[in-house]
């Protein structure tokens, strides 16, 4: 597959770049700065907060003979 890297849009190939979507390690490293330094954010949380509501379980006791 090609592309182009997406720090500094050098075309770079799937096949045949272990960096993949990036031109080089330079390129890879620096992405990964811009998200340890907070500069790329996700705009829409990624939790569904309705995973997290209560759910009511039967106690342990209720399970007994």
């Amino acid at each position: 597959m090609k592309f182009r890297c997406p720090i500094c849009k050098k075309p770079t190939d799937s096949d045949a770049n272990p960096e993949f979507p990036f031109c080089s390690e330079r390129c890879k490293l620096f992405d990964l700065g811009n998200w340890s330094s907070e500069k790329y954010v996700i705009s829409e949380p990624a939790n569904d907060d309705t995973l997290f509501e209560d759910i009511t379980r039967e106690s342990p006791d209720e399970h007994k003979d």
